[in-house]
């Protein structure tokens, strides 16, 4: 499958003429969607949707965009438990659209550009409705049915309920990141009229500037830009959502065109010690015996790079750690990873890890509610913390302003930032903010001296923001 600003690859960030300015994270523990009630369709016939999609954790169905006005009469596209992609429709109790991919979107780390194409006038069956994904057009299924001819499409009927990150008759919610969202009413398109290939690097499918499209009546362009309504239609055709559980915090820099890191709910040699995820993957909940942590989605090997932590909830606060593993991650003890020899970091009882080591009294303690900040120098192989914007010493304070006291690192590996726990049955809840969409409220609004991010505190001097844009410079 060709890529799209996948979340490791520096190459994967060549230049763009368009850059897409944010996305809309949606958090299904919060009950987060968009919902409005359609118009008069210009064709029912013919419609085309296109949208960004970065996912988040995932465990039921995840409806992106649906419409449900009773059982016999639904419609969605969605990203099924299985996390294969399914158009599905049921029109007076029998299920005319039922197409489902054999491919499996589980990557974390990067966006995918998902378009569903249906024009039912079509004399073959599986000319009405086509899935693209990134560019290229998808032939396999496990699943296919498709709609009779002329048929209605219900994600474009007239006058009925639409909801984006939800559908209506269950709680079954989208998490993730969603960006460039369009519907075109009457028009079946191809993928050319929402990405192209990059010239550079023919592999990497990227945005085009998509608003001098025709939208057709019922049609909508959400661009996530208005922070204080995040489901403004700037179509020009005025079909704004209402906002439901979604607010300011919700707006992400993490997008299409600019790639940041988060946690990943996959990357752990043992997959029951991985924290429960949300928030755009930018919150862990430990709740297991073992020694859960996250690992981000982005290793560096090279480069200065800044990140934030916050120690939201914990039942035994001083085994909490922060810090970053080296590859391989893989060879983490499935209960050891203070002892694996990997991991580098700072405990909440003041104490610092080296590689399985621990020194006291190096730092201040820290516990629920501090926010701590974490200075990767992967080029001189040094790591440093900060509390509340001021820096260890290393004699047991947070009082330096600009880092000061370093743990070393080995030199020659690639490193993840991580926040975890040293100690068996405990419960902790660690918030990450890599810059494009905090899991804790910020403030202040901090970016690095390219413009990127959005910290609490001050990012020191020559560190940046883990994103793909900031990589492709300096990673």
């Amino acid at each position: 499958m060709p890529l799209i600003l996948p979340g490791n690859v520096a190459s994967a960030t060549a230049p763009t003429t368009f850059s897409v300015a944010n996305s809309c994270r949606f958090n299904s523990a919060d009950s987060a969607y968009l919902s409005k009630t359609t118009g008069t369709a210009t064709n029912t016939d013919q419609c085309t949707i296109s949208f960004w999609v970065k996912r988040g954790a995932y465990s039921n169905d995840h409806k992106i965009i649906a419409n449900y006005t009773d059982t016999n009469n639904r419609g969605y596209i969605l990203f099924a438990g299985d996390s294969n992609l399914q158009v599905f429709q049921k029109l007076g109790g029998s299920t005319t659209i039922y197409v489902k991919t054999d491919r499996l979107f589980r990557d974390h780390s990067a966006w995918y550009n998902i378009i569903v194409a249906v024009d039912t006038s079509q004399v073959t069956e599986s000319d009405r409705v086509k899935i693209y994904v990134n560019g290229v057009q998808e032939t396999s299924f496990s699943s296919e049915t498709y709609p009779s001819q002329n048929e209605n499409f219900r994600l474009n009927e007239s006058s009925v309920p639409l909801e984006i990150g939800r559908k209506g008759e269950d709680a079954e919610y989208f998490n993730g990141y969603l960006s460039e969202f369009v519907l075109l009413d009457g028009q079946t398109l191809t993928p050319t009229s929402f990405g192209e290939f990059d010239e550079d690097s023919p592999t990497i499918w990227k945005p085009i500037d998509v608003s001098g499209l025709t939208f057709g009546d019922n049609g909508f362009y959400l661009d996530f830009q208005n922070s204080a309504e995040l489901g403004t239609d700037v179509s020009g055709n005025s079909n704004t959502f209402t906002e439901n559980n979604l607010d300011a915090t919700d707006q992400a820099t993490d997008t299409p065109t600019n790639n940041f890191c988060t946690l990943n709910p996959l990357n752990h040699p043992n997959p029951s010690e991985v924290p429960t995820m949300s928030q755009g993957n930018c919150q862990g909940v430990s709740t297991d015996s073992g020694h859960e942590a996250g690992f981000a989605t982005i290793g560096v090997s090279a480069g200065k790079w800044y990140a934030e932590f916050k120690l939201s909830a914990s039942t035994s606060a001083a085994n909490s750690l922060v810090g970053v593993v080296k590859d391989p991650i893989s060879s983490v003890g499935t209960d050891d990873l203070d002892g694996s020899g990997l991991l580098y970091a700072v405990q909440a009882n003041g104490s610092k890890y080296i590689a399985g080591s621990s020194t006291g009294a190096w730092a201040d303690t820290f516990t629920t509610g501090d926010i701590i900040g974490v200075a990767l120098d992967v080029d001189n192989s040094k790591i440093y913390f900060s509390k509340a914007g001021q820096w260890t010493d290393g004699d047991g304070n947070y009082d330096e302003a600009a880092p000061n006291a370093y743990v070393d690192l080995s030199a020659g590996d690639t490193w993840f930032f991580c926040p975890a726990e040293a100690a068996n049955s405990w419960n902790s809840t660690w918030q990450a903010d890599f810059g494009g969409c905090s899991a804790f409220t910020v403030s202040s609004a901090n970016q690095d001296a390219n413009g990127y991010g959005n910290f609490e505190y001050a990012v020191p001097s020559g560190y940046f923001a883990l994103c793909t844009k900031n990589l492709a410079e300096y990673g």
